[in-house]
């Protein structure tokens, strides 16, 4: 699966609950997140027109679109906090845009766009959530957090490799205050202990990648795939669980 398939489930998990609706939130968000890469591709592309890009981005988006809106008719009808998913809608086309702008000035790479655009993919929790039960809590948003940071934490680690003198400090400073801030969130109750303590994840292979730096910059780029796969494989699963009910977690 995916990343944004396990996020889904999360969100799910959330919820406590699979309906017929969450199956249609997790092909509304496959195909969103498939829309965006003809997208991508079509403005690096920006001197031709490619109609094939074109053409998948119009497939996937206008799948996305229309999902989107029965699902939001749905809520609007049984009179549920459908302005929950206009607010999620509003804030993932923001990023789009942000996204687009950036890869227009060939700054996709950047740090604050790439947190922008796991915060985005995220959404995919609370998406998940608000189409299983027709509300937003407090509780979702704050998985949502955990894994925007959970996820973010990648970005400061794989740079490592792609640096002449790589420097773990940025990645500590990062590290540092995600940590604070899931514990914020643990003290205010929008996490639970053991939601909270998946962030371990991240701090066991921020630790692992610290003391074994010179591997990590050097081993093949499938080893780096390999850990962070089995870290967020790790991480969800431990997330998912901690939101099920006692019979089933």
């Amino acid at each position: 699966m995916s990343c944004w398939e396990y996020l889904c489930i999360t969100g799910a998990a959330a919820a406590q609950q699979w309906t017929w609706t969450t199956t249609l939130a997790l092909i509304c968000a496959y195909s969103a997140f498939q829309a965006e890469h003809p997208l991508v591709l079509q403005i690096r592309q920006r001197r031709s027109w490619k109609s094939r890009f074109l053409i998948w981005f119009a497939i996937y988006g206008g799948l996305a679109g229309a999902i989107a809106l029965w699902l939001l008719f749905q809520l609007f009808q049984h009179h549920q906090q459908y302005w929950a998913l206009w607010v999620i809608g509003g804030v993932a086309i923001v990023a789009a845009l942000i996204d687009g702008v950036s890869v227009w000035q060939r700054q996709q790479k950047a740090i604050w766009n790439e947190v922008i655009t796991f915060a985005a993919v995220c959404l995919a929790a609370p998406f998940a959530y608000i189409i299983t039960v027709g509300e937003i809590s407090w509780q979702v948003m704050g998985l949502w957090i955990l894994n925007t940071l959970f996820f973010s934490s990648s970005i400061f680690t794989v740079k490592l490799r792609k640096m002449k003198s790589p420097s773990v400090v940025p990645s500590l400073i990062f590290h540092s205050v995600a940590t604070v801030m899931v514990i914020m969130l643990w003290q205010i109750h929008w996490l639970s202990a053991i939601s909270a303590s998946a962030f371990g994840v991240v701090l066991l292979k921020f630790g692992l990648i610290v003391l074994n730096k010179d591997w990590y910059c050097n081993t093949k780029i499938q080893y780096v795939a390999q850990l962070e796969t089995g870290s967020s494989l790790l991480f969800l699963a431990i997330a998912a669980l901690s939101l099920l009910p006692p019979q089933l977690g």
